[in-house]
């Protein structure tokens, strides 16, 4: 076959697999705050790994690492390696490239619009200025669209021929470019290359007064984390044995991992500014957990704990907007606040936080076992 149907140096495998489903509705709950429930514990226990578990599901103030920060890099690594998946299925059905691309294109308008939306209810028609432009679903209709556009051009080699030097420039960038007032090499709050380009040419609001985290020039480096997926995606739909499989998925989290230790010794690793070590370290990590619930979900075949997952993985976008628009919290204290009433009072906005995650279950399984299934 010919390089055009993706078949150099790759695989011609395309089973949906549940793991990629499981793993993205655990990701998916969380980032849209079904771990909240958790954060409310911290303090309300005598159990020390509650309170260590709750300050793992908040971000730090600038520089550091949380489990919390891992969530949203996992989701765009997932969204590559459904990518993997989608393309090669639509080039064995005939689909021509300037199709794929038009697609990927649409998807990343519509959820840029989705993502001003959601970041700017209410919507402020008569003040463009306090537009923020920056968001999580932007990001990753921007990121998979230009995953697509790499993917469909380039072999694996090629992939990480552009993940190193997209990696390696950003950190040129952020070490040598001088920041009017502060210089070059300045990762704090007020002097970063990232803040002072975000003040300069993104109009409207800007999260951090500042920068905003999911402004410009952080694309470049989140981008990578979805061609990473893309090359774990042509790994999982690969012939090769399972086993073989694990060997090669795991191995290339440990060097990610590595990598980014090593790397972070001079560009630290931290999620506000996206640098290169946090990539490495959430790439990795994203190797890791996909090995896991591959081998625990399709190689070993437990899979009945997965379905809580699958359900909101189906309907990722559904969970997504459905937490920013509708007020589960007050519905699960309407609901509910007779039940836990007889508890102490600072354990009610606990259970109020874990009803609101199990109306929101209710609410996607009602729309699984009904095959709906929101997608772009």
């Amino acid at each position: 076959m010919s390089k055009t149907d993706l078949s150099e140096g790759r695989a011609v495998k395309s089973n949906r697999l549940l793991s990629v489903d499981a793993l993205r509705g655990f990701d998916m709950l969380l980032i849209s705050g079904g771990g909240t429930f958790i954060v409310l514990m911290e303090g309300k226990t005598s159990w020390p790994w509650v309170d260590t578990l709750a300050r793992q599901l908040e971000h730090p103030a600038w520089i550091g690492f949380t489990f919390y920060d891992f969530i949203f890099p996992l989701f765009l690594f997932i969204s590559g390696v459904s990518i993997a998946f989608s393309l090669n299925r639509d080039i064995r059905n005939g689909v021509e490239k300037a199709v794929m691309y038009r697609k990927a294109f649409w998807r990343m308008i519509i959820l840029i619009i989705l993502g001003i939306l959601d970041k700017n209810v209410p919507f402020t028609f008569f003040d463009p200025a306090q537009i923020r432009l920056g968001s999580v679903l932007g990001r990753i209709g921007i990121a998979g669209f230009l995953a697509t556009v790499l993917y469909l051009n380039f072999p694996w080699k090629g992939l990480l021929a552009w993940i190193g030097g997209i990696l390696l420039a950003y950190y040129a960038l952020l070490f040598l470019v001088p920041v009017p007032g502060y210089g070059a090499g300045n990762l704090s709050f007020e002097g970063n290359l990232v803040g002072w380009i975000d003040r300069t040419v993104l109009p409207g609001r800007l999260l951090q007064k500042t920068y905003d985290e999911l402004g410009l020039l952080t694309q470049l480096p989140a981008l990578c984390l979805a061609v990473f997926g893309t090359l774990a995606g042509d790994v999982l739909r690969s012939d090769k044995k399972e086993n073989k499989k694990i060997r090669i998925m795991s191995l290339a989290g440990i060097a990610c991992i590595g990598i980014a230790l090593l790397w972070s010794l001079h560009f630290p690793i931290g999620k506000r500014l996206w640098t290169s070590s946090f990539i490495m370290l959430t790439a990795g990590m994203a190797f890791l957990f996909m090995t896991l619930f591959y081998w625990v979900i399709d190689v070993l075949k437990y899979q009945k704990w997965a379905f809580f997952f699958q359900v909101i993985g189906l309907n990722s976008l559904t969970v997504y907007l459905a937490y920013r628009f509708i007020d589960f919290g007050e519905t699960s204290k309407r609901l509910f606040s007779g039940l836990y009433a007889p508890a102490p009072e600072p354990w009610h906005e606990v259970f109020e936080a874990l009803g609101a995650v199990t109306l929101v279950w209710l609410l996607l399984y009602f729309l699984y076992r009904h095959k709906i299934f929101v997608k772009i």
